[in-house]
């Protein structure tokens, strides 16, 4: 694996393999001293274009664990505030003896442009509307370590499905795991590709939801003109929210994850959010070791690309 852009091009054996090594840096993070020394000597750039908590966090705390150096590249204190384009940005941070980028832009395609560009490994870490491949990896992990499988389970994904970069993501791989995936959302929040994904649609949350073993909530995405599709957030929650009533009439077992930031009370009622079975905090524990597995996998060789 050269690369990992997207989760479109992985295949099963990929994924799998992927998650089979972040499970054992699951155990590495349990230990007293959560560190290794596999990538020691190695530099990872966090070139983050767009705003993050979860993600840039998670990639500086899964290098560390692996005993590589980190920079940090923040666009606001940055020469790009000078007129430096984004090839020469990267460029010059490469100059410096980086051996890994992890890019977010908000422009679809960003980090595959600095992968035309430059010689060492990029990490996809959100471009756009398009791909967040290591999210889909970690809540993979987090689904697959409650149930101990993805394969046959049924996984709805909720709401502004048109602007989620994780839907996409999600998608693909959880279908490549063997789950049946449905995107439930008003039809002016479904993608006008979606019939390309490998998932059913439906704009019906409740003729559905008691078939479900996963419920995958995503945020209305206002910064990408999501709210401006639906008269109301009351009527929003109505209809797709998971209020405590949906919440207390799903199977026993089902479970609720959520990508964040949440808005509570608008996709997921607080109630919900604080439940054990919302395994919110999990993902955010998960993310770490998958983020581990993907850059130990990048820096010391795989078997394919990706």
């Amino acid at each position: 694996m050269n690369h990992l852009l997207s989760t479109e091009s992985l295949t099963r054996n990929e994924i799998d393999g992927l998650l089979d090594e972040a499970d054992e840096f699951v155990e590495v993070l349990a230990r007293p001293i959560p560190k290794v020394p596999a990538l020691r000597g190695k530099t990872v750039a966090t070139m983050f274009f767009e705003p993050s908590t979860r993600t840039r966090l998670s990639f500086e705390k899964a290098a560390k664990a692996l005993s590589a150096d980190t920079m940090s590249f923040s666009p606001g204190t940055s020469s790009l505030s000078k007129g430096e384009s984004l090839k020469d940005t990267v460029l010059t941070i490469r100059a410096m003896g980086v051996d890994l980028m992890v890019v977010r832009h908000k422009s679809t395609g960003a980090p595959q442009r600095v992968a035309d560009w430059l010689d060492i490994p990029i990490v996809n870490g959100g471009d756009g509307a398009h791909q967040h491949p290591t999210q889909a990896l970690l809540d993979s992990l987090t689904i697959r370590r409650h149930f101990g499988r993805v394969d046959g389970l049924r996984v709805g994904i909720v709401g502004d499905i048109r602007h989620s970069r994780v839907a996409r993501s999600n998608v693909f791989a959880f279908a490549t795991l063997g789950a049946t995936v449905t995107l439930i959302a008003p039809p002016t929040l479904l993608p006008t590709t979606a019939a390309d994904w490998p998932a059913a649609t439906t704009d019906d949350l409740d003729d559905i939801l008691s078939e479900l073993d996963v419920v995958y909530l995503l945020r209305v995405q206002a910064e990408r003109g999501g709210a401006s599709v639906f008269p109301s957030v009351p009527e929003y929650v109505s209809r797709y929210g998971m209020t405590l009533r949906r919440f207390r009439g799903m199977k026993p077992d089902t479970v609720v994850l959520h990508p964040g930031p949440m808005n509570r009370g608008v996709e997921i009622a607080p109630e919900v959010a604080d439940d054990p079975r919302a395994l919110v905090l999990e993902q955010v524990a998960n993310g770490v070791a998958v983020r581990m597995a993907v850059l130990f996998r990048l820096l010391e060789g795989g078997e394919s690309d990706g």
